[in-house]
């Protein structure tokens, strides 16, 4: 039996997260952290509070009181920190947040972590730590993907701050002999994500008939990962891993931002057309006023350094653990877009262009 502290378990990944594993392992305690910012919504797991082996709290990783307090009532032994603030405008914008919660919140973690697991002789016990494949960089549209031994090169205020908790994350493990994995990971996108991000962006934008704001020239290139092959990633690492490795998480499925928005806008126009219901639901949509989604697109000033293509080499994880995604870009976004067709009222409301 596991105690496990889900750090950031309201926000979009751990919430999906927390999902599969109360379904797969519903012996185990989840003790849920989040501070509900933005991004994180207690909706997300609405639905898991009423399961004894389940524990929401609303509080901050920067907080070290709390955190060792968890530590002392719940006897945690397992960590998986998804805590962290993740999008790259916000870390343009303003990047102390980022600092202070992927920095500072991982070190408030690792440090409650030695305390109560090396000080006191806790032999048993696993940190999981989740990162991101933008710690590598930028690749060229030829260039061979993203491995484990890629130099770090983070471009954004975002990407550089998870570099450092990724250093950190194995500083522990090599200095103080703690338990660690790491997964760094491709562009997830399925249920429960903030409508900030590329996907779920577009697809609101497009039922409320509102403007697809495309950076750039749409070319910019990511690996997509549907999230609960990501859950399933995560769950081989904790049973299989080796502790102190780190593991590229992929969905195999590198596309172009400009054909995942056109494939989008084909898909949700499909959606409607096979259901008059859902046009009522959404009259402002193009489709319903007879029209396509496409007519939304619009190009708008690229972002500062913006990084031209994101691609993670999985043979790692192939090799080790036994990993492959279940999903295809194509099966993944049509479940996602189903899913918003029929949440979007506990969906939040904004329309900033994205990655």
């Amino acid at each position: 039996m596991r105690n496990i502290l889900i750090t950031g378990g309201a926000g979009f990944i751990g919430s999906n997260f927390c999902h599969y594993w109360n379904h797969k392992y519903p012996q185990d305690k989840l003790i849920v952290l989040d501070l509900l910012t933005y991004a994180g919504h207690r909706e997300n797991i609405q639905t898991l509070e009423n399961a004894q082996s389940f524990i929401f709290l609303q509080g901050d990783i920067g907080d070290q009181l709390l955190i060792e307090s968890l530590f002392e009532s719940h006897q945690i032994n397992t960590i998986i920190h998804f805590a962290a603030e993740s999008h790259v405008d916000r870390s343009i914008q303003g990047p102390d947040a980022f600092i202070q919660t992927n920095i500072m919140g991982t070190h408030n973690l690792l440090k409650a972590a030695k305390k109560f697991w090396l000080d006191t002789g806790v032999s048993e016990h696993h940190f999981h730590h989740v990162s991101t494949d933008e710690v590598y960089g930028s690749l060229e549209a030829d260039a061979p993907a993203f491995t484990e031994n890629t130099p770090f090169a983070p471009n954004s205020p975002y990407s550089a701050s998870k570099a450092a908790s990724d250093h950190l994350v194995r500083a522990y493990h090599h200095t103080y002999g703690l338990k660690v994995t790491t997964s760094n990971c491709s562009n997830n996108y399925g249920p429960y994500q903030d409508n900030e991000k590329l996907i779920p962006l577009v697809i609101h934008n497009i039922l409320q008939g509102k403007a697809l704001p495309i950076y750039g020239d749409g070319k910019n290139i990511r690996d997509w990962l549907y999230v609960e092959d990501h859950c399933r990633a995560i769950d081989l690492i904790l049973h299989k891993g080796k502790i102190g490795e780190v593991y590229n998480v992929g969905g195999e499925n590198e596309w172009r931002n400009i054909d995942i928005v056109n494939l989008i806008c084909e898909k949700v126009d499909k959606a409607l057309s096979e259901n008059s219901q859902l046009i009522a639901m959404f009259p402002d949509a193009p489709y319903a006023k007879g029209g396509q989604a496409k007519s939304l697109i619009t190009f708008v000033k690229d972002r500062p350094g913006h990084d031209r293509r994101y691609a993670i080499d999985p043979s790692k994880c192939h090799a080790q653990l036994g990993y492959h995604p279940v999903e295809s870009f194509e099966t993944g976004i049509v479940k996602t877009i189903n899913w918003m067709l029929h949440n979007q009222k506990n969906h939040c409301q904004n329309s900033n262009p994205v990655k």
